[in-house]
């Protein structure tokens, strides 16, 4: 489980995580958005870097979009893609993820490479 389903709310504060990938150790996140879950990797498409300014801070101060604190890429919560900002058009990259039994989880296939 990555976190109690509880810890999430709508446009409110992200739950950061860390997944194991053929690169290492990598950095993600979760967000409610609309009612449903959305998980990411923790990497702005601009340059690379992490998103949030303070950890958990992924929304912008209208709650509606993800925002990179460093440079301003601003990203649709529910696909990733940048819709402003210096990596417009570019995506976020997506993870699979289910809400179950009031807990948040990662969904990964026995063959599937993140």
């Amino acid at each position: 489980m990555i976190c109690p389903s509880s810890s999430l709310v709508n446009g409110g504060k992200g739950f950061r995580f860390e997944i194991t990938t053929e690169a290492g150790p990598q950095s993600a996140f979760v967000v409610r958005h609309g009612g449903r879950v959305y998980g990411y990797l923790n990497r702005c498409a601009h340059i690379g870097i992490e998103l949030d300014w303070q950890p958990g801070a992924f929304f912008d101060e209208t709650g509606l979009y993800l925002f990179c604190a460093t440079h301003g890429a601003t990203y649709l919560p529910d696909s990733g893609k940048c819709i402003a900002g210096p990596c417009r058009g570019a995506r976020l990259t997506q993870l699979e993820v289910c809400e179950l039994d009031d807990g948040i989880y990662l969904k990964l296939r026995p063959t599937q490479h993140v």
